[in-house]
């Protein structure tokens, strides 16, 4: 009896450890290729496609919550938005680096790294057949906030695969330029304040974009589930995942 329980108990502790400790969102491209979504947390994800791998804003540590990075493959492509320690953490792009692994940033992270390939907003680059970037602007506009983002030094990027349009804001607040942003399947938009955007601000710049799908990150305690309300008059999908 005690042999059947210690199997019993090790086949329990095998499946919790089989457990994917991130949720993931999964979608198709135009041609049926899979893009699937890592939610790491506040303004880390991971974003896998056709085998090649991307990091975007890696951090090991914020506000205690520790990230196991080697738990993740080696990226091909790493982006960072701004040099903010939210978002930028030289220890993290080393680890999750390798020889041919691209890093993509804005100029102030390469001046800092002392590598990289600096974007500029306005930038558009084709990273693999099928796969294109784009720098777009995130800033402050509020009185007094410019100082946390200022306009012109970080960047937002939007990501095509394969047709498929994913907006990843960094830190900025409902700006104008957003007006230009469109045909966006996915955005990510930051909403915790003084550094970014209220939940006003956030439901003016979602209605802007008007994404098919909406994840608030970067949110820390700001109650964002307000959102799928504010927003519940629109074709707009409002999924809020753990990325506090």
């Amino acid at each position: 009896m005690k042999k059947v329980i210690l199997f019993l108990l090790y086949i329990i502790s095998c499946t919790l450890t089989a457990q994917p400790k991130y949720q993931s969102d999964i979608f198709s491209t135009k041609n049926g290729k899979k893009v699937t979504i890592t939610f790491i947390k506040h303004g880390s994800l991971a974003i896998t496609y056709d085998n090649i791998s991307f990091q975007i804003d890696p951090v090991i540590n914020y506000q205690d919550n520790v990230t196991d990075y080697s738990s993740f493959p080696k990226a091909n492509f790493i982006l960072v938005t701004h040099e903010h320690p939210d978002h930028y953490d030289e220890k993290a792009i080393r680890l999750l680096s390798k020889k041919s692994t691209q890093i993509i940033l804005n100029e102030s992270c390469k001046e800092k790294l002392g590598s990289g390939i600096a974007m500029k907003n306005g930038d558009k680059r084709s990273l693999k057949k099928r796969i294109d970037i784009e720098a777009v602007p995130a800033y402050n506009t509020t009185a007094g906030r410019e100082k946390y983002h200022p306009k012109g030094r970080d960047n937002g990027y939007i990501l095509t695969f394969d047709g498929l349009r994913i907006y990843i804001a960094g830190d900025t607040e409902d700006i104008p330029e957003m007006n230009d942003i469109s045909n966006i399947d996915i955005a990510f938009l930051p909403i915790n304040q003084p550094y970014t955007m209220t939940l006003e601000q956030a439901e003016r710049a979602v209605r802007m974009i008007s994404p098919k799908i909406f994840y608030p990150y970067h949110f820390n305690d700001t109650p964002v589930q307000e959102l799928v309300t504010r927003l519940n008059n629109t074709l707009i999908e409002v999924r809020i995942r753990e990325m506090k």
